[in-house]
């Protein structure tokens, strides 16, 4: 995965790799990946190989573990339409090609 780094003429990028936990946070659960998106962390795709689950690939950044542990623990407050227009886009991005 790369992502665009410069916002000039001649494009940067920056290699990511996907399966280095050092630098990306993941998980296969659809409500603590919308809790994620709403808390701004950034979803960097998502992994369709396995027929009966996918796996969300975000980047790893400070307190993303702490977010998700309390969104697991039910201490984490988000506003409730954010929270639906997340889980809609992360199924727009599940059931496309």
């Amino acid at each position: 995965m790369t992502k665009k780094t410069g916002s000039n003429e001649s494009e940067d990028y920056q290699y990511i790799p996907l399966d280095d936990s050092s630098v990306v946070f993941t998980t296969y659960d659809l409500g603590v990946s919308s809790a994620l998106l709403c808390m701004g962390f950034e979803l960097l795709s998502v992994n369709k190989e396995n027929p009966n689950k996918a796996l969300f690939i975000f980047r790893r950044e400070d307190r993303i573990n702490e977010v998700a542990n309390h969104y697991f623990a039910d201490r984490l407050e988000v506003k409730a339409r954010s929270f639906f227009d997340a889980i809609k886009a992360l199924k727009n991005k599940l059931y496309s090609r």
